[in-house]
C-alpha cells in the first residue's frame, strides 16, 4: 500500500454566474491549516491580503476583527460581484510531506479546465498563483509558460483566452505583499475588473 494516501479536493469550484476572471492554484493545504472553509484559507497566505489591499487600501480587509481567520462570507460576495471564479489545478493528490508546498505534492488527477470554462460562457482570462499551476495548465493548453507577472495568449471553443501568470500568494514566495500586488494590479486592471487609478 502506498504510505501517502490520495487527497481529493475538499471544495466544489467556486464559478459564479458572470465570472470573467478563473483563478487557479494548486490544491489545498491540510485542513490542519485552514481559517476557513474557502480558497486560500491558509491565514499565513497573503492572497487576500493582495486583494484587501488593491481593491479597498486596506490589506486586513478580509480578515475578521480581533482573529486569526479570513471572513469568508465577505469574500464570497466580492468575488461574485467581480465576476471572480476559483478552483484549483489539480482535484486529487499525494502529499509527500504534511505542508502545502507544491514542491511536495504528487498530483494524482488532473483538473479538467476547459469543462469548466464550459461552465463560464463570459470568461475569457485565466489566472494560475504559483509554479506548479503554471505548469499544468500550459500543458493542457500546450502554450508556453509565460514568467511571473506575464501572460499567453490561447483559444478555446471560438473564445480568446489570455492565461496569466501571477506571483505565489505564499509567504515561501519571498517578495513584499505589495510588490507580488504590482502584477495582480496590472492583470486586473486589463481585465477591467479593477478600476485604474
Amino acid at each position: 500500500m502506498n504510505e501517502y494516501p490520495i487527497e481529493f479536493h475538499p471544495l466544489q469550484p467556486f464559478l459564479p454566474s458572470g465570472a470573467r476572471l478563473l483563478m487557479l492554484g494548486s490544491f489545498p493545504p491540510p485542513r490542519q491549516r485552514w481559517s476557513m472553509d474557502f480558497y486560500y484559507p491558509n491565514f499565513n497566505n497573503d492572497m487576500w491580503r493582495i486583494f484587501g489591499f488593491l481593491f479597498f487600501d486596506d490589506t486586513r480587509f478580509f480578515i475578521v476583527p480581533e482573529q486569526k481567520k479570513f471572513d469568508r462570507e465577505k469574500l464570497i460576495k466580492f468575488l461574485s460581484e467581480k465576476g471572480i471564479a476559483l478552483y484549483d489545478t489539480a482535484c486529487a493528490v499525494r502529499r509527500l510531506k504534511n505542508n502545502a508546498s507544491d514542491q511536495f505534492l504528487e498530483i494524482e488527477q488532473y483538473t479538467d479546465v476547459k469543462a469548466l470554462l464550459q461552465q463560464m460562457p463570459l470568461c475569457n482570462a485565466i489566472v494560475t498563483t504559483g509554479q506548479k499551476a503554471t505548469q499544468t495548465l500550459c500543458t493542457q493548453f500546450d502554450v508556453q509558460v509565460p514568467e511571473v507577472g506575464g501572460s499567453v495568449e490561447t483559444f478555446f471553443a471560438n473564445r480568446h483566452i489570455t492565461l496569466y501568470r501571477m506571483p505565489s500568494s505564499s509567504r515561501a514566495y519571498p517578495l513584499k505583499i505589495e510588490q507580488k500586488a504590482l502584477s495582480y494590479k496590472r492583470m486586473l486592471e486589463e481585465l477591467t475588473i479593477l478600476a485604474k487609478d
